[in-house]
């Protein structure tokens, strides 16, 4: 229900007015008066009626008492989790708690995350913010939060199997709709390539992991999506490459050897941006590569990075560019857009799920009942990044 979403988060910005986010949620109120003139508004508009706006529930809110949270990032090797960590400090402002950023050096060191999220654990907290790095390898912990009453909310990336009563919100951004978006916009710059090839061509994806939920909603997203723009007109597609978004695939309806377009995923051994780019170099240097998405920060550089060798990347697919797209922001990928050298990119709002996290802790530990709140994924180019409705979300 997209609708529904632009709405709750249109009204959220009556309560952040006074960050410099607020221009965004201007912007998608704009885009629900647009949509509500198609045919379909008036049944979606009955639904949204129905529907509690997720973020209004923090309206008002105090908290009880001072509280301190644990706040485990997956990493600090992304300006992406800085930008996470600012609007958690917003909100610890807001309300008078405050809070403790811990992450592991790498978002590949999953073991060093789960010591530091028992030994948080273990001092009895109030409340536990959580960006998983492995979904699975936090069963046990949440196990313990469930039994010792330390609400979680989870940001970032949700914990689809977590225990019953143990996660009690999630703020993260809807992966499959961003993911989508990303193979919408580079499906209208390769579609003409794609329809008068002589053979086969290759799409490209480099997922920096296969175990983190919101990565394999969002590569999986960008996978299903250019499934069926490239099936709506007439091609069969094959998926490739890395087990988990193979079999994730939905709707591939070629063997790789005979189908006209393959999608060749890769995810290196450590989630490094030497290590993706390697990967995507072996892609890149595909004759018959026309296109590649890095579907976050680190894979997104590991792309660039390899093209620094290789130099094929490009805004003109007709003269012959390999079409780069890539995902959140950071100053590397901010000039690889501006310059062409990606057609554009998808930015989520870190720094807006920071702020959420700690808004959905504080409620949760004050004693009251806590609604998932999602969060959007915007398209950004050359031509808008100085939108007051992009640009802060364009974090460094």
């Amino acid at each position: 229900m997209k609708i529904k979403k632009l709405i709750a988060l249109g009204l959220c910005a009556a309560m952040v007015s006074s960050m410099t986010v607020a221009p965004v949620f201007a912007a998608e109120e704009e885009a629900t008066e647009e949509a509500a003139e198609t045919e379909e508004a008036a049944a979606e508009e009955e639904t949204t009626e129905e529907a509690a706006d997720p973020a209004a529930q923090f309206e008002g809110l105090k908290a009880n008492e001072a509280y301190e949270f644990p706040m485990m990032v997956k990493s600090f090797q992304s300006t992406y989790w800085q930008a996470a960590v600012e609007g958690m400090q917003k909100a610890a402002d807001e309300l008078g708690v405050t809070f403790t950023p811990q992450g592991p050096n790498s978002e590949s060191d999953i073991a060093d995350q789960v010591n530091m999220i028992n030994t948080a654990i273990a001092a009895k907290p109030v409340g536990l913010g959580l960006a998983a790095c492995d979904t699975s390898s936090v069963t046990e912990a949440l196990e313990k939060c469930a039994a010792d009453g330390i609400p979680v909310v989870t940001f970032d990336t949700g914990v689809a199997d977590a225990p019953e009563g143990s996660v009690v919100a999630e703020v993260v951004t809807d992966n499959t709709q961003a993911g989508a978006v990303a193979a919408e916009n580079m499906y209208g710059a390769i579609k003409d390539v794609i329809a008068n090839a002589e053979g086969q061509v290759i799409i490209g994806e480099v997922n920096q992991d296969a175990t983190a939920q919101n990565i394999q909603m969002r590569g999986a997203g960008f996978i299903n999506k250019m499934i069926e723009l490239i099936q709506a007109d007439g091609k069969t597609v094959a998926v490739a490459g890395n087990e988990f978004y193979v079999n994730a695939a939905e709707g591939a309806d070629a063997k790789e050897a005979d189908a006209d377009v393959v999608i060749q995923v890769a995810v290196p051994a450590q989630t490094t941006v030497e290590l993706c780019s390697t990967e995507a170099q072996a892609i890149l240097s595909k004759e018959n590569c026309i296109a590649i998405f890095g579907s976050n920060q680190v894979a997104a550089e590991g792309v660039l990075a390899a093209n620094a060798n290789l130099n094929v990347l490009g805004s003109d697919a007709a003269a012959g560019d390999v079409i780069g797209v890539g995902f959140d922001a950071g100053s590397i990928i901010k000039a690889a857009v501006q310059d062409g050298t990606f057609l554009g990119a998808v930015t989520q709002s870190p720094l807006m799920m920071g702020y959420y996290a700690i808004y959905a802790l504080t409620a949760a530990a004050n004693g009251d009942e806590v609604e998932d709140v999602p969060t959007a994924g915007y398209w950004y180019d050359a031509t808008n990044m100085e939108d007051e409705s992009i640009a802060p979300n364009l974090y460094d």
